[in-house]
């Protein structure tokens, strides 16, 4: 039987939540630990709970903003949040517009990107959108449906652990609003508190993905359901994701850098026994192509997503490392992601794979 949908987030829902994003993230999105800790603490101590809403509950004219955190998230772990940024830069875009925001959207469902919005609503008093822009993480901020359709990203607001907020206020392309804040949050630290864009409530409607948050609920809870029956829980993760498992093994190498605002990579993996039968996948922030025994067998913008074979708990592309025991999976993206306009931004050639392109996984829908 399917669970209702969510319309509020308590203390019970954390750790479900924060299972179900990481998953989502794709590898990227912000470490889901230290986003659950912080999520926690805000709700311990201001109490009640999170409203949670439909997308159709927003008044077409009301405004809304999206939220999330730009940078790498090998710098997240590190740089620890104030506690106000997320705030302070949805209050600066409130008086850039001189009206108050109806809800919070959460920019991204992957990583802890689905949490801090959560975060910024207990803090101020608003609900959050039960859908989010991407269906996943992506490590560009055009990567969203909102940019896709045509939607000006601009005004948006970067804000860093000192107080400080900036504003742009327009720009001629969401691949300007994309340089100039990845320049700002490397001045910033390498990681920086982003609200954008301001929505109103029809186009939110036309544009979202609904009920993301809900399905990373979802999927928490399949994973905490199968350790206390003492299963393996890759399977279970697949299929509430209409996916697959396409591989389990051993990470046997890691590479791994920070530059230019993102995490950039490759690993390789070994099927237990089976020391020919090879995986190798390149990430970004998120994880983006893999190849099986050379043959792509996933792309993005589909969703290529490593877990723990102990435990399904989601790694990061921050927390990869030799020796993990792991399932990877691949998942379809949501059909917003798949149409012509939308792989000219995040499909493989999107990210320099020229040679790559993106074909749906078996059985998937476009």
């Amino acid at each position: 039987m399917a669970k209702p949908v969510l319309q509020e987030v308590t203390l019970a829902d954390t750790h479900a939540l924060a299972i179900g994003a990481g998953i989502l993230g794709t590898g990227g999105g912000g470490n889901t630990y230290i986003g659950r800790v912080w999520l926690e603490h805000e709700l311990k101590k201001r109490g009640g709970s999170i409203k949670i809403i439909p997308v159709d509950a927003v008044p077409d004219e009301a405004l809304t903003v999206a939220i999330g955190g730009m940078g790498a998230p090998t710098v997240g772990i590190e740089k620890f949040p104030k506690g106000d940024e997320y705030q302070n830069a949805v209050k600066a875009l409130e008086t850039h517009a001189g009206q108050k925001m109806f809800a919070l959207v959460i920019g991204e469902i992957g990583g802890s990107n689905a949490l801090r919005p959560l975060i910024c609503a207990l803090q101020m008093g608003l609900p959050v959108v039960d859908g989010d822009g991407m269906g996943r993480a992506f490590p560009e901020l055009q990567m969203d449906t909102f940019a896709i359709a045509g939607l000006s990203l601009t005004p948006m607001a970067l804000s860093d652990v000192h107080g400080n907020v900036s504003i742009l206020h327009q720009a001629d392309s969401m691949y300007r609003v994309e340089a100039y804040a990845r320049s700002l949050t490397i001045e910033m630290g390498g990681s920086a508190s982003l609200a954008m864009p301001i929505l109103k409530g029809k186009e939110l409607k036309e544009t979202i993905i609904k009920d993301t948050l809900t399905l990373a609920r979802d999927m928490g809870d399949a994973v905490l359901q199968a350790r206390k029956r003492g299963l393996e829980p890759s399977d279970d993760i697949a299929s509430l994701g209409n996916g697959r498992v396409l591989f389990r093994g051993k990470i046997t190498d890691v590479e791994r850098r920070t530059t230019q605002g993102f995490a950039r990579g490759k690993l390789k993996l070994a099927a237990f026994g089976e020391p020919n039968d090879q995986m190798e996948i390149v990430f970004q922030n998120e994880n983006l192509v893999a190849w099986h025994n050379g043959e792509v067998v996933c792309t993005v913008p589909d969703l290529i997503c490593i877990v723990s074979l102990e435990d399904g708990e989601p790694i990061g592309t921050e927390m990869l490392r030799y020796g993990l025991r792991v399932a990877v999976l691949g998942l379809p993206a949501p059909k917003e992601l798949k149409t012509w306009a939308a792989l000219e931004v995040v499909g493989p050639q999107a990210f320099g794979y020229a040679d790559v392109n993106f074909r749906a996984m078996a059985g998937d829908l476009l």
